[in-house]
């Protein structure tokens, strides 16, 4: 019971903090005048998935476990997709696919490749084709350069949304000055930090009292702990209305959390992370990468009606899809 309760605390740290941290660093962006350049967009990106990018690095730091830090980072963005169904549900005006923007197609797709890219370098590791440079593995240059290629693509691509939404969040925030957003998101970083660090400990520690794999207590367990800002403020774009941002938010984390991976990967100094995880990531790399196409074709298509539970046949097949890979990933782990 009482790694459990430090489970939970864990947990509402991060999701408490995190809201507040990816809110001061939307109003220091744009405070500072940096929202609407690509500098901007990757602070934002960074304040909401930090809590990824900490308990990735306490993973293979202070638990020596690469599985709990592979598994989060993938579990991530299965995660992150998940909550599309969520924000489908939740936005009953309309076929959610119907109103987003076409942009969101092309963070869907640069996301798609990235994972992609992560299971198969992961695949390759365990074929005995590891390329590295000293213990860092070859993919990890790679990943961080189609990042910033990337976030660069979506920044030229979706530059009139993101300055409209500067324009809201100033009126949205008047009371607030520069200086106390600043102190307001130390205090968030300080508090994601010390749950970051803390929570790989408590995982590894649940891995071994319930029998659970390390890989299926991190894709689901840690990377549900630490999607939770993604969520609140996901849920919370949605409640001001812009859904937009809310599905922009999602997809933007999915290309940070690769990159995650990349940095991981550096302070992995046993060799690359990727040969010391379990092939079983690759599943969940590549239930995301179907998710992520599926996402694609709904912003395409843009189905109208509502198949069951409210969803339409889109979102439907997304929590399928994680469902199945939560099943397959317990089983594996038994």
């Amino acid at each position: 019971m009482l790694i459990w309760l430090e489970f939970l605390i864990c947990l509402s740290v991060i999701a408490y903090a995190g809201y507040y941290l990816s809110r001061y660093g939307d109003i220091i962006a744009e405070k500072s005048g940096i929202s609407a350049s690509w500098i901007g967009l990757i602070l934002l990106a960074t304040a909401t998935s930090l809590p990824e990018l900490i308990t990735g690095i306490s993973a293979v730091t202070l638990a020596d476990s690469p599985d709990i830090a592979v598994g989060e980072v993938l579990g991530s963005t299965v995660f992150n997709l998940a909550i599309l169904v969520v924000l489908d549900a939740l936005y009953r005006r309309e076929s959610m696919y119907g109103r987003a923007a076409q942009g969101h197609i092309l963070s869907a797709a640069l996301g798609t490749m990235l994972i992609a890219f992560a299971g198969f370098s992961l695949l390759l590791d365990h074929a005995g084709m590891n390329m590295s440079l000293g213990f860092v593995g070859l993919y990890t240059p790679l990943i961080v350069l189609v990042y910033l290629v990337s976030m660069r693509a979506v920044y030229s691509y979706e530059r009139r949304t993101l300055s409209e939404y500067a324009e809201a969040s100033v009126e949205r925030y008047p009371e607030v000055t520069l200086r106390s957003a600043v102190i307001g998101y130390a205090k968030a970083a300080f508090a994601v930090v010390l749950a970051g660090i803390w929570l790989p400990v408590i995982a590894k520690d649940i891995s071994d009292l319930m029998g659970w794999g390390q890989s299926f207590v991190g894709t689901l367990l840690v990377a549900g702990v630490t999607s939770a800002p993604e969520a609140a403020v996901t849920i919370s774009a949605l409640r001001i209305g812009a859904l937009d941002m809310a599905i922009a938010n999602l997809l933007g984390s999915n290309l940070f959390d690769i990159a995650v991976l990349a940095v991981v990967d550096v302070f992995y100094t046993k060799g690359p992370l990727l040969a010391h995880a379990q092939t079983s990531h690759a599943l969940t790399a590549f239930t995301a990468v179907m998710m992520s196409a599926l996402v694609t074709v709904g912003l395409i298509y843009r189905p109208q009606g509502r198949v069951v539970l409210g969803l339409t046949w889109v979102s439907l097949g997304l929590l399928m899809l994680y469902v199945l890979n939560s099943w397959i990933l317990f089983e594996h782990a038994q």
